[in-house]
């Protein structure tokens, strides 16, 4: 049942892409929430001044049933859309397992992308329920290729071992399991009751993004986890409802965040299709996650 939905959706958001996209771009990917598909599908072509209209069955420009974006917004267990007059379409669609509630599925969007060429992606993502919130981490292994992937794989498994270690605990235990490795940069971040505790080493960052669209940069420090670990330095930040929280590697172009930032998406699956199709460099691996905190409960 799973593989017949997400077969559906993928098809169908793959095939407005080729009917109607201007360079449309697609990632299908595990979800970083629960167990199933996650397909982001992004274009630069003339968009939809209605959208409510082509979710509706039966609607169509192309002569077909006009079932595509009504199927997708049914089989879908979270389903996002946003499009605009000569302004493109950003559609992103989460298929789980049935019973999957939809509240925290739809709490995070994430990617993790290998360099045009490559097979092995050196950056690497997790995120962990803790007792009293959720801890999140984005690697990103020194290099390209296998040997990246393993240092940012070993990274991630010391991660998972402990997700709600203090940050220069983990961090330390980290640089003692990467040593055999290139190394890596490692962002960490923790989310408690409308608090935010971030921690980076090495050209990772951390973003807070407001319902204004306001943003605020968590700075990492220089270092390389696994060579030359700096002293963690903690940093903190109050989060209101509403506030989005963005970690990625450096294969994600910073421009994003410009004054122009309040017109990008607010929604966590949406920017993750915004981010991978606008700002992933090709010649970089690239990885972010967005995190709704208040929808993470």
């Amino acid at each position: 049942m799973l593989t017949e939905r997400a077969a559906v959706v993928t098809s169908e958001l793959a095939g407005n892409l080729d009917r109607h996209a201007i360079n449309g771009s697609i990632v299908v990917q595990r979800p970083v929430i629960g167990l199933g598909v996650d397909v982001l599908a992004a274009d630069d072509g003339p968009g939809m001044a209605d959208v409510g209209h082509w979710l509706l069955d039966g609607n169509t420009t192309t002569g077909t049933l006009g079932t595509g974006l009504g199927a997708v917004g049914r089989m879908a267990t979270v389903f996002r859309i946003r499009s605009a007059p000569r302004s493109g379409t950003l559609a992103a669609a989460r298929v789980l397992l049935p019973g999957t509630p939809a509240g925290p599925a739809a709490a995070a969007g994430h990617f993790c992308l290998p360099r045009d060429g490559e097979d092995h992606c050196g950056d690497a993502i997790a995120l962990a329920e803790l007792t009293d919130g959720w801890a999140a981490v984005v690697v990103d292994g020194l290099g390209h290729g296998p040997e990246a992937a393993g240092a940012a794989d070993a990274a991630i498994r010391v991660f998972r071992q402990n997700p709600d270690r203090p940050f220069p605990h983990q961090l330390a235990t980290m640089h003692r399991a990467l040593r055999a490795t290139r190394g890596a940069a490692v962002a960490l971040a923790r989310i408690t009751s409308g608090r935010l505790e971030f921690c980076g080493v090495g050209n990772v960052t951390g973003t807070t993004i407001s319902g204004d669209g306001r943003s605020r940069v968590l700075l990492s420090i220089p270092g390389v986890v696994g060579f030359a670990l700096p002293a963690a330095q903690v940093r903190h930040a109050t989060l209101a409802a509403g506030d989005l929280v963005v970690l990625h590697t450096d294969g994600v172009d910073h421009t994003w965040r410009t004054p122009a930032g309040a017109t990008q998406p607010s929604n966590a699956l949406l920017l993750a299709a915004h981010l991978a199709h606008r700002h992933r460099n090709p010649r970089d691996d690239a990885a972010m996650l967005a995190l709704h905190p208040d929808q993470l409960c």
